[in-house]
């Protein structure tokens, strides 16, 4: 029979920290822990086995899992020595989720497990404390209506208010026992009208209700949207962790907290986290109660009066501090924990490794390493590639005017401007329209994951450093304010007051999140230094990858911006994109315009001293790299005016009537011009084009070598490809221009005439394509079109539901769909090679700066990729961490 069900506590654990996949990273945690002999309360793992039968079979239970709960239960029982729905001294679990990747606050957790009318009083007898007995139970009820009953929270939560401000009181904790047995009655009437029946009393009704509803907020909206930003397959399902409970809000020798072994923002060597005293662990994390500092030396640094852990509770925090140090020797890495003191008695509810900002990732990786904690290699693999976006962009500039409205926590690092709004939906409205927004909420909850990631910045009034703001902020490489406590923020008329002043929806904000501060209007930006860590570690990478990493780009500027991050050369220069600036535009249309091949020339001729220039520019900048150039690539029509407006001017400016422009217009309009009279089918048709463009090639190289010293090595690469005669005859007009410009300098210089494969064709042709070029760069954007039958502009509409639905894994234009379009890349990678072995061969297209391609390029023996210049660093380190999983 399949085992399920895992316990761990008590001298028992039935797994460990290796057994992620099946127990979740949770429940492997949690068996590690007691397997090591730290202070774990007992309990058992529900297996991700089980969440994916619980679908498959219509979300039921079978029988001998149920067995499998019962003696679960029971081991949990026999160390505590309480009963489950026992009246004199109950038993009361937590019931958590525990997916096998971190997904913070994306799913749900039940507390207090196990109370009703009877198990209440005798929580209250045996703890002594009639008011903890009764908050723990109002706790449940709210905590078990919203999560399980999907009741509306807010109800709750207004009754809480209502009866704090009918006794005066600002906080819960001022709530007698009395006060508290009033609202657990005022729960179960909302509980009842909302639901229609009396809130649950049997305790193991109360049990399967929970682990039915963790397992169902697997399928929750927000942990949809979680799992398609995060790459996390839906098959892969959540544990269900029970456990006995403890408790940090037993009175003032008891205390619940987050912590994290380094600073998760800065990656800085000192433990960072948050506690509250007399408090549950939801407190902390939900923003309700503004958290107490851990240690002494945070306290002092922020000004902040309540005593630290390290103060109030010395001797807790010596035992918590040990345990820190030995979970990160442990793991070898920053550890994310949660804890409780019941009585003056540590418990450790939870490990995992801790999600931190680039920053402090790199900072981490480089310093365990230092330290021998790791070793070099696996200190690039501890970096995500993709999080690297976080550094490489403008940070405020420090000596701008800054407009400080207030200032709250500093809780994810970075800074953006943007318009203020108020909830999420409004958030992705606009960012879809184009928009930069701030989301500015009181406090965010799991349901705002969507406004969150379309948001340049997020704001909340509540929570702390290890708030669900915080954490789903830090992950997503968004800045993120929090706790900005002075703040009144009124969703419903969207507007925000602060010191007198009004913030409405659609003014400019600035959010610094390495400071705290929140500002009116736009703050400007400077470039970030990229050294230090940065620096360390991607030298580290440079060392051990194999692949080459150029870069996308036709401008002085992005040359430089990809030389400063590492490029290695061009592998795309757009030559279209230089006939589109307003000076030459003119030229080219006279030169489509032409009637005849003399006509045309005499276009063009205007057009070779600008694309000289150009190349002039590129070349001196990539300083003897290769640069591969792409003659020109669209079709022509693109060049001529589309509204009715335009037409006059142009053929001004062109030198003829409107009537011979709009005729020739007319001529040039394709149905569909991605597969029309574009490429090479330009130079076949009008060699002239490709003959002018190949002479400014030549002549700035030469010129450049002349100048400097250092040749530049151009790779001079046809469009659009299917066949070996169409490359043999625009290699012809290129090595005829090479000659006639070598003859008339008097001097040579080496490069390369190859191909640009993006379509399905050229890839089976492969072999015979190599007898002519001498290197194959793989157009992954047109290749993916042409091989799906999709068009990258129109699939948006619909790619979206294909990945939710499960028919392709991930957006093929974004990674690379390997099944398909990589069968036809390695296959005339292969033929290619088998005709010239000494082929180059490179991709260029966006698939160039995403790890997932990278990994196949390298697997592939691709020499190669090529992205955009902010991208340029993502595709070293992923190239380096594809090269070390090769071994």
């Amino acid at each position: 029979m399949t085992q399920y069900v895992y316990r761990f506590g008590g001298g028992v654990s039935d797994g460990g920290a290796g057994d992620k996949n099946l127990l979740g990273g949770k429940g492997a945690n949690l068996a590690e822990m007691a397997s090591i002999g730290l202070p774990v309360p007992p309990g058992f793992t529900i297996s991700t086995a089980m969440c994916t039968r619980y679908y498959e079979e219509g979300e039921t239970f079978p029988e001998s899992v149920k067995a499998e709960v019962a003696g679960g239960i029971a081991h949990i029982a026999a160390i505590t020595g309480k009963q489950f729905g026992d009246a004199g001294d109950p038993l009361l679990v937590s019931v958590r989720s525990g997916a096998r990747v971190s997904m913070p606050g994306m799913m749900d957790t039940v507390l207090n497990l196990g109370l009703n009318d009877q198990t209440v009083q005798g929580l209250a007898a045996t703890s002594g404390d009639d008011r903890f007995a009764w908050d723990s139970y109002r706790r449940f009820i709210q905590m078990y209506a919203d999560v399980v009953l999907g009741l509306d929270h807010g109800r709750f939560e207004e009754a809480l208010e209502i009866a704090k401000e009918d006794r005066g009181f600002t906080l819960d904790t001022e709530l007698s026992a009395t006060d508290l047995q009033a609202l657990v009655a005022e729960y179960k009437r909302i509980v009842e009208e909302l639901w229609n029946k009396p809130f649950p009393q049997d305790v193991h009704d109360q049990l399967w209700g929970a682990i039915g509803a963790v397992f169902g907020s697997w399928q929750s909206e927000r942990a949809k949207v979680y799992r398609r930003l995060n790459d996390i397959p839906a098959d892969w399902g959540t544990a269900v962790n029970v456990q006995a409970m403890v408790f940090g809000n037993m009175g003032d020798t008891s205390a619940t907290g987050v912590a994290f072994t380094r600073d998760p923002s800065t990656g800085e060597r000192a433990y960072y986290g948050e506690f509250l005293i007399n408090a549950q662990g939801e407190d902390v994390v939900a923003g309700i109660r503004t958290p107490q500092y851990l240690t002494k030396t945070a306290r002092e640094a922020a000004g902040a009066k309540p005593a630290s852990m390290e103060e109030a509770m010395p001797e807790v925090y010596g035992e918590l501090a040990a345990v820190f140090d030995r979970l990160e020797t442990h793991y070898r890495d920053m550890q994310d924990i949660e804890f409780t003191v019941e009585r003056a008695k540590l418990w450790m509810l939870q490990t995992r490794s801790g999600k931190r900002t680039a920053k402090a990732a790199l900072k981490i990786a480089v310093d365990m390493a230092n330290e021998g904690l790791i070793t070099r290699e696996e200190a690039i693999l501890r970096v995500d590639p993709a999080a690297l976006d976080q550094l490489l962009h403008p940070t405020l500039d420090p000596k701008a005017p800054r407009d400080v409205l207030t200032k709250g926590l500093p809780a994810s690092p970075g800074a953006a401007s943007g318009y203020a709004v108020f909830d999420s939906d409004t958030a992705e409205k606009r960012a879809n329209a184009g928009d930069a927004v701030i989301l500015i909420r009181v406090e965010t909850s799991p349901e705002d994951i969507h406004g969150m990631h379309a948001a340049r910045g997020i704001l909340t009034a509540r929570g702390g450093m290890t708030s669900h703001a915080a954490v789903v902020a830090r992950g997503m490489g968004r800045p993120c304010v929090s706790g900005a406590g002075s703040l009144s923020i009124n969703a419903r008329d969207k507007v925000m007051r602060v010191g007198g002043r009004e913030v409405r929806e659609g003014d400019m904000v600035t959010i610094d999140g390495a400071t705290g501060e929140v500002m009116a209007g736009q703050v400007p930006t400077v470039q970030p230094e990229l050294s230090g860590d940065f620096g360390t570690l991607m030298a580290w990478a440079d060392q051990v990858r194999r692949l080459k990493v150029r870069t996308n780009a036709e401008t002085p500027l992005d040359c430089r911006t990809a030389r400063e991050f590492g490029a290695e050369g061009i592998g795309l220069c757009r030559t279209e994109h230089m006939f589109f600036e307003q000076s030459r535009i003119t030229a080219v249309r006279q030169m489509i315009l032409a009637e005849d091949e003399a006509g045309r020339r005499a276009a063009l001729e205007k057009l070779l001293p600008e694309q000289r220039s150009d190349f002039l520019e590129i070349f001196e900048v990539m300083a003897g790299l290769p640069v591969t150039i792409r003659l020109l690539d669209p079709p022509l029509h693109e060049f001529l005016p589309h509204e009715e407006a335009e037409f006059a001017e142009v053929a001004t400016a062109a030198g003829v009537d409107v009537d011979t422009l709009k005729r020739r217009a007319g001529e040039l309009h394709e149905f569909n011009p991605m597969l029309g009279h574009r490429g090479c089918r330009l130079g076949v048709t009008y060699p002239e084009i490709y003959e002018i463009q190949a002479r400014a090639i030549f002549e700035a190289a030469i010129a450049v070598a002349e100048k400097s010293g250092a040749a530049p090595v151009p790779e001079v690469m046809i469009p659009l490809v299917g066949t070996k005669r169409e490359l043999e005859l625009m290699k012809t007009v290129v090595d005829k221009a090479a000659q006639a410009v070598f003859a008339e300098k008097g001097r040579t210089l080496d490069y390369l005439v190859g191909t640009m494969i993006e379509l399905p064709r050229a890839a089976l042709m492969a072999g015979e394509i190599a007898e002519v070029g001498a290197f194959f760069s793989f157009g992954t954007n047109d290749l993916t079109q042409t091989t799906l039958g999709v068009s990258r502009d129109d699939a948006s509409r619909f790619l979206t539901t294909y990945v939710e639905k499960g028919i392709y894994a991930k957006d093929p234009f974004v990674s690379l769909d390997v099944e398909g379009v990589g069968q036809l890349i390695a296959l005339a990678a292969e033929r290619g090679r088998k005709t010239r072995p000494d082929i180059k061969l490179g991709i260029c297209g966006e698939h160039g700066g995403d790890p997932a391609s990278i990994a196949f390029c390298e697997k592939t023996g691709l020499d190669y990729v090529s992205a955009s210049p902010y991208r340029v660093p993502i595709a070293r380190l992923a190239a380096a961490q594809a090269a070390i999983r090769g071994k």
